[in-house]
């Protein structure tokens, strides 16, 4: 019997990143389910295992670097290894986001969770990841984040977003340098858009659910060796960036 697969997801204690961990739960995987919030998250624990997945709670604040090496080290106790990191938590750091009136705060807690937040996680996780036969990363983006769509006006572009939108063009960016520079490993890291999915990130004002939105990620999360990495895909192929 090949060996159990063990996946942190960040922010999974609900909505997307909630149903990412129930879907790899279904395929018998371990999954982590990291959120700061503790109530939350072990309810969401309890809501998994309920439901058969071998489901366990992390704590996880994706902005604080203590929070993230000691999420590593529970992990490290745990399996000694994790096959799969998904980084899901985000923000919009509300709306409206007209670039004339935004502030330098808000550009800051946004880009700090939607960008360094994965930095920092991903860092923290990588050697436990090297210790996997097939490691993967995924990225949750969004098309909002692409400067082909944005300055063609074609697709779903959304609202003007001086924020969040840039904060995932951000994240696309520097996911291709994370592919240039784990070239030569076993680490495939890619970027998935879930799509206008309803969750609390838009008042629930998406025409997807969420367990239609996980599915980007979980294809994602369980590519074969010879995937491809470094690009950025929604559930109809690659996205121009």
């Amino acid at each position: 019997m090949s060996e159990q697969k063990i996946v942190l997801i960040t922010g999974a204690n609900k909505g997307i990143g909630y149903e990412i961990a129930a879907g790899l739960g279904r395929l018998g995987w371990q999954v982590g389910v990291g959120a700061r919030d503790e109530q939350r998250r072990e309810s969401a624990v309890a809501k998994l295992r309920a439901g058969g997945a071998d489901a366990f709670g992390v704590p996880l604040d994706v902005t604080d670097d203590a929070s993230a090496t000691e999420a590593a080290r529970l992990i490290e106790e745990r399996a000694g290894r994790l096959d799969v990191l998904v980084n899901n938590a985000g923000i919009t750091g509300g709306m409206p986001q007209a670039p004339t009136e935004v502030g330098a705060d808000t550009m800051r807690a946004v880009v700090e969770t939607n960008v360094i937040g994965v930095i920092r996680v991903t860092n923290a996780m990588l050697p436990l990841l090297r210790r996997s036969a097939s490691p993967r990363i995924v990225n949750m983006s969004s098309t909002v984040g692409s400067l082909t769509r944005q300055t063609a006006g074609t697709g779903d572009v959304g609202p003007i977003s001086a924020a969040y939108s840039p904060s995932k063009a951000f994240l696309n960016a520097v996911t291709v340098q994370y592919a240039k520079e784990l070239k030569d490993t076993n680490i495939l890291i890619n970027l998935g858009c879930p799509g206008f999915t309803a969750t609390d990130l838009n008042g629930y004002r998406g025409h997807r659910t969420p367990e239609q939105g996980a599915a980007i990620a979980i294809h994602l999360a369980t590519l074969p060796d010879d995937g491809p990495t470094g690009a950025f895909f929604d559930d109809d192929g690659q996205i121009p960036w």
